[in-house]
């Protein structure tokens, strides 16, 4: 399966939910791959912290070979790491995806991530793609490469105005570019089931017939924590309330 996690609403926990359910995966034996599309490299930081082999190459490095023409063409494999964590690999991001960009989209190489996905598909029960704030060439390469969409919301008024207009997108995409793709749901982050805002916003996406997916993930600080420590909820407090409801989100999407 191949999930594309995408917002074009930066500070949403695009990373942050991309990760933490891959690194789920892994520990339930599925071979999971994560890759990072978001020139930030929040992901891959989260995931390879300060382990990623020097000169690594990764996804700028990947669409970088599709501009030219090589005899041996490299594989996917070329791309990926190791992280430490056993059975969840990684296509790291780097600030060259920006300078990359341009080129890409007048090139039209908009398929080359979905061939190379294919390609692994017999490696990898799970992948995963973390998209940058923007649709853009990376994140509509993204779309057109998965088969579930998941949409991550922050309960604030202004998310809830982008989310029409990004669930419009990814119906055009499915419409022009892949009928597989389908939106998984709504995540709901960073909830606080004392505020009344939020709950009301949800309520109003759940009325309105909107995929909103329960459990809802808490606001909590453990989870900068675990940003700083590189290390995904699951294997640094695998009993904090976060970490079980990350478990019960996957549950829900699996």
């Amino acid at each position: 399966m191949r999930r594309v996690v995408f917002n074009q609403k930066g500070g949403v926990g695009k990373s942050t939910i991309a990760s933490n359910l891959a690194a789920i995966a892994a520990t339930r034996g599925r071979r999971t791959l994560v890759v990072d599309l978001d020139a930030q490299a929040n992901t891959t930081r989260y995931l390879a912290g300060d382990g990623l082999p020097e000169g690594a190459a990764g996804s700028a490095e990947f669409f970088e070979t599709t501009l030219k023409f090589n005899l041996r063409a490299p594989q996917t494999g070329d791309f990926v790491v190791e992280t430490p964590w056993e059975g969840l690999h990684l296509m790291p991001a780097s600030a060259a995806l920006d300078e990359l960009h341009g080129k890409l989209e007048s090139r039209y190489k908009i398929y080359k991530l979905r061939d190379a996905l294919a390609e692994v598909a017999g490696d990898y029960d799970e992948v995963w793609i973390d998209t940058p704030p923007a649709l853009n060439f990376y994140t509509r390469s993204a779309l057109i490469a998965a088969e579930g969409c998941l949409i991550p919301f922050d309960c604030d008024d202004f998310s809830r105005r982008a989310l029409y207009s990004l669930l419009e997108n990814v119906d055009e995409i499915r419409a022009d570019h892949n009928r597989e793709l389908a939106v998984t749901g709504i995540v709901v982050n960073q909830f606080q089931p004392r505020a009344r805002l939020p709950a009301r916003t949800v309520q109003e996406l759940i009325d309105e017939g909107l995929p909103v997916l329960e459990p809802y993930l808490s606001a909590s600080v453990r989870i900068k924590e675990s940003h700083e420590l590189a290390r995904p909820m699951v294997f640094l407090d695998p009993r904090h309330k976060l970490t079980q409801e990350f478990e019960a989100l996957y549950d829900a999407i699996a």
